[in-house]
């Protein structure tokens, strides 16, 4: 098995005398094997340790440089984990990485906490727009934003980065209860969540409520999709009440209709995967129900002009009902803006009414 022995056996190194006298020991392992070894002797740039039945492995180099502190601190005899870099050099000593094989274990732990589903804290090192930055066992993992309980969630109006960057900013050095979400070893990738902890609790409350149900929320944040809104009598659940739930009326943002801290009933719509849809709209008598009644095709009518989109204007025609009056009946959007103005009153004529569609088109009266 042994070509060589080290140089240091001319000078009668115990270890070249534990080589020479073991001759009928028979190296069965090969590259990435993980081993348990016993420290023999360390020098300054160089460790030998017993691998029992497999015979004697050595750390050096770069090895032995990026697993010193770990050295220094071990006393002969003291057992250890390495992984198998080469199973037999020239000297016939098996080289060995003390810290690939910590890493091997962490990896290994990491998949034994995903596998369990056991919660566990963490602290924040760091933070970015896109979450926050932690490690488990030196391993570095992070936490996205998506994944961070309702009451941690950076709630910003208008999705700045620096401003969510500064909500997060908030954690760095604080603890954090979390589970393994998911985890790559190859490309050393580990996701981390708070919001699968605390998720638990909501879903177990979410019990009690139905789709259909009326609550009393308060408004925790707004952003331009959308308002959140946390439950009068369990603050613990937060839900969400998209854009297109808010008003029967069409609206640009959210903060046209209501501002943190808002207190409002809505409609539980659905409940799915601990998740809440809420609407106000719900709760409110659909304008479009009567549209029929009130104005007919080729129906002369006052309305105001309340602003300018793409596609045309918009225009208050009463009854909580809004008509567009599309910019192809000008030359073109600067036509249009020539010819009206927002917040002035003109004469409209009814081209088409088409109230499943919530939809009433207008042509201005020359």
């Amino acid at each position: 098995m042994f070509n060589k022995t080290l140089d240091e056996s001319k000078k009668g190194h115990p270890l070249a005398r534990v080589l020479k006298n073991n001759p009928s020991l028979i190296n069965t392992l090969k590259e990435g094997d993980v081993v348990e070894v016993a420290l023999l002797k360390r020098g300054s740039r160089v460790a030998y340790f017993d691998i029992v039945g497999q015979g004697t492995g050595v750390a050096y180099g770069m090895e032995f440089v990026n697993a010193q502190n770990i050295i220094k601190n071990m006393e002969p005899g003291q057992t250890i984990t390495a992984t198998v870099v080469t199973a037999e050099n020239e000297d016939g000593f098996t080289e060995l990485s003390l810290v690939k094989a910590m890493r091997q274990k962490n990896w290994q732990e990491i998949k034994t906490l995903k596998e369990g589903g056991g919660a566990f804290e963490v602290k924040i090192n760091a933070a970015n727009s896109g979450g926050l930055m932690t490690e488990i066992q030196g391993v570095k993992a992070f936490i996205p934003v998506s994944q961070l309980s309702t009451e941690n969630y950076p709630h910003v109006e208008d999705g700045n980065k620096n401003k969510i960057l500064e909500e997060l900013k908030k954690f760095v050095g604080t603890t954090m209860e979390v589970r393994v979400l998911d985890f790559n070893q190859k490309a050393e990738k580990l996701i981390l969540s708070e919001k699968e902890v605390t998720g638990e609790g909501v879903r177990k409350s979410l019990e009690n409520y139905k789709e259909g149900d009326v609550v009393e929320v308060v408004v925790s944040g707004v952003a331009d999709f959308g308002v959140f809104v946390r439950f009068v009598d369990d603050p613990n659940i937060e839900g969400l009440v998209h854009i297109s739930e808010i008003d029967h009326k069409l609206i640009d943002s959210p903060k046209e209709v209501v501002k943190v801290g808002d207190a409002i009933r809505a409609k539980i719509i659905e409940l799915k995967d601990g998740k809440v849809s809420l609407s106000f709209k719900a709760l409110k008598d659909n304008p479009w129900d009567k549209a029929e009644e009130l104005f007919k095709v080729d129906q002369e009518l006052e309305g105001t002009v309340t602003k300018f989109n793409p596609f045309g204007a918009l225009v208050a025609i009463g009854n909580d009902l809004q008509g567009l009056i599309h910019v192809s009946e000008f030359e073109s959007i600067e036509k249009m803006k020539q010819e009206l103005e927002v917040g002035k009153t003109y004469t409209f004529i009814v081209s088409s009414l088409k109230p499943t569609e919530k939809r009433i088109i207008l042509k201005l009266k020359k």
